[in-house]
């Protein structure tokens, strides 16, 4: 986050701490995955795991490189990776449905709830529709998110083009992003090859540089990065010192008492309230005190919502 640089500048401190998001490399998916072909088994079980699922798909001519199906169809990959996260999901529905049937049929409400979103979820499955696409009540909600399936979690697209085609992309990028529209899902154009090279460059300015000669904002990590905690409705916020400027993640929506226990128990427990500075103001005035100075520090109490970019000082009892 370029943000914790800016924070840095004004408070020297002795480290910085960003936050993450860790992507996890997945074993590739083929045709019969969901029978345990190719890795399959074992792209399944390490799927299952994750919260959200970044699909990498190629959009770009190279007859060195070859594709597993000997053609470049962006749009056929998408639809194998989907058809097999969906068979997998039956699978396992079908196997729920029979272990639960027999709790349901002996009055059991909670099986039977169970066993009827499994019987809705099982047939728009049949009818090639995976499920982040339906909408549900917020009881069968909570059903669905304890069946963990895989057409449940959310999905972004990462259109990887040649190195010439990462600013502006290209046909094949355009029909990816153009099928993320259909269905509600994000899509990202990078090139993987050229990010390989970026990745090569250590130091920050000469990085920036030979970003700028190719016309790019930022690189396809940082973009990947942003797009990555969009997807998983997360927001930052920070707190700054001489210390130490750190960079703490939470999902939206979150109230003050819940982040700040993101920090420690004791925060939330002895919760009294967050002295609150907005990241422009802080920028701007140059810092905490500056921003004390010109009262553009807010105390905010237990509910209040955080936004994104707060900076803030938690005030608590133990």
């Amino acid at each position: 986050d370029k943000r914790l640089d800016d924070l840095a500048k004004i408070n020297n401190p002795n480290q910085v701490i960003p936050t993450y998001v860790d992507f996890v490399d997945i074993a590739g998916l083929v045709k019969g995955a969901s029978q345990g072909e190719g890795l399959g088994n074992q792209f399944l079980a390490n799927i299952r795991e994750v919260d959200a699922i970044c699909h990498v798909i190629r959009c770009f001519d190279d007859n060195d490189i070859t594709h597993v199906n000997n053609k470049i169809d962006p749009l056929n990959d998408i639809e194998i990776i989907e058809t097999e996260l969906m068979l997998a999901d039956l699978e396992s529905l079908n196997k729920r449905q029979s272990s639960i049937e027999k709790k349901a049929k002996s009055g059991d409400k909670e099986a039977k709830l169970i066993l009827e979103v499994i019987i809705q979820i099982i047939a728009k499955l049949e009818n090639g529709i995976p499920i982040r696409e339906l909408d549900f009540s917020k009881e069968t909600s909570a059903v669905v998110k304890q069946l963990n399936l895989l057409t449940s979690k959310p999905v972004l697209f990462v259109a990887n083009v040649d190195e010439n085609s990462s600013v502006k992309g290209n046909n094949y990028s355009d029909k990816l992003t153009q099928l993320g529209i259909s269905k509600g899902i994000k899509t990202i154009t990078m090139s993987a090859k050229l990010e390989s090279e970026i990745s090569e460059i250590s130091d920050k300015e000469e990085r920036k540089e030979f970003l700028t000669a190719l016309n790019l904002i930022e690189s396809g990590l940082e973009k990947l990065t942003k797009a990555g905690y969009d997807l998983l409705d997360l927001i930052t916020y920070f707190t700054a010192g001489p210390k130490e400027v750190r960079a703490w993640t939470i999902k939206k929506g979150t109230i003050a008492k819940e982040a700040a226990g993101k920090i420690h128990n004791d925060f939330s427990k002895g919760f009294i309230a967050a002295e609150t500075i907005s990241f422009n103001d802080y920028i701007k005035l140059g810092g905490e005190l500056k921003a004390r100075e010109n009262g553009h520090v807010r105390t905010e109490g237990k509910e209040y919502v955080v936004i994104d970019g707060d900076i803030i000082v938690f005030r608590f009892n133990v």
